[in-house]
Order: C-alpha cells, then structure tokens, then sequence
C-alpha cells in the first residue's frame, strides 16, 4: 500500500489550498509538513526536492511533484475528477484557469499596503460579480445539471466551491445577485467527502491574517 500523499507548504492556505480541497473532496486523507522558518524552505531547495525551488510540494505515487495546477491535474485524473473524455475535460479547464484567476486576486487580498486594500477588495467584487459569477451563474442554468460539467462531480465543481466561500469571506452578500450559484454551493457542501472538510478540526485552512504575513515574508524572502 502507497502512503499517504505528504504535502509541504506553510501552515496555512496559499497555493497549497485548492490541493487539500481536492484530495479531501476525492476522500484521500494526506499528512502535511510545514514549513516553520526559512531553513525549512532551504533544506527542501538544498535537497533536491522542489525541481523549480519552490512550493508547494506533494509527494504522491513516489514522485515530488511540484507546480500548483500540474498537482490539480494529477489528483484530478487519478480520483476521476476529470469529465468523462476530452470535450469534458477542455470545458472543466477553461472553467478551472478562470476561477484560479479569481482565487489568485481573493489570496493576494491579506498582503495589500492598508491604503490599497479598499481598491483592492472593489476590483474583487467587480470581477467577481461582472466577469466570473455571470458565466457559471449561465452555465448551471444553461446545463441544467447540478454540476458544472456533464452530469458528474468534477475538479471544476470543488474549486469553484472553494473560490465561492473565500470571495463570500471578503463580502458576505457577495452571491446576492446569483441565485443558482447560491443553490451550487450549498448542493456541493453536502457532498459527503465535502462537509466533512468543511467541518471545524479539519486540514482545512483558516483566512490568511495580517499578522501572519511578516512571518511568510521571513519563510519565502
């Protein structure tokens, strides 16, 4: 029997985020080691593990496979979270590459100068409400199926589960205005694998605080 996948990150969400949704979604349990100081993230470089000298890292299946969304890929593929042929899994990547767009601006939210995080937090919900919510909001509508692609729990319906809470973490009316993608959300939060993550005490990882940036700075610079 193959262990347990290991990921190594900081404790706490980043990149590293979306790849415990996954796993946990597919029902995988996995071990973490954190990342604690910069020697931490040093050890790793020096060793040979992280082939581009970054995280996050997972060792899975013998490998140390590194780069966020070839992970996402790999989990996705292996626990069938990846549409049934190659038209399923072309749309489950279009709408995957979108919400990670949006992901990147709700994670980089925390680390802005306090006199940007006004304007940063308005172009959130512009793109959130203009540009991405209206497309999936269209396309439950238009598919007419509880998921977002064919009539099967994807990769694509967990990560944009996950985007859907942490955008709801910075404005929590922010769906108001998107009542299937209300429905989606709480139709996915049943999943079984899903609500048991969603529970407190799980790997799941709480919003980034302003108190623990300096300490990041100190890992990663």
């Amino acid at each position: 029997m193959p262990g347990k996948p290991k990921l190594h990150y900081f404790n706490g969400r980043g990149r590293m985020e979306s790849i415990r949704w996954l796993l946990a979604a597919a029902g995988v349990e996995f071990e973490e080691s954190f990342l604690e100081t910069k020697d931490d993230l040093t050890k790793l470089q020096k060793d040979g593990s992280l082939m581009f000298q970054q995280v996050p890292m997972v060792e899975i299946d013998g490998m140390k496979m590194v780069q966020t969304r070839a992970i996402l890929g790999y989990i996705a593929a292996k626990y069938n979270l990846y549409g049934k042929d190659l038209k399923e899994r072309a749309l489950i990547d279009m709408y995957v590459e979108a919400i990670i767009d949006l992901n990147e601006l709700l994670m980089t939210h925390a680390f802005q100068p306090a006199d940007k995080k006004e304007q940063h937090l308005a172009t959130i919900v512009d793109k959130a409400t203009n540009r991405y919510f209206p497309v999936y909001e269209k396309v439950l509508k238009d598919h007419g199926q509880d998921f977002l692609v064919g009539n099967r729990f994807s990769r694509a319906d967990v990560q944009l589960l996950e985007t859907l809470l942490m955008a709801e973490e910075c404005k929590p009316d922010i769906l108001a205005k998107f009542p299937l993608l209300q429905s989606f959300k709480a139709r996915i939060s049943n999943i079984p694998t899903i609500k048991k993550f969603l529970q407190p005490g799980s790997q799941r990882k709480a919003p980034l605080q302003e108190k623990d940036v300096p300490k990041l700075m100190k890992i990663f610079h």
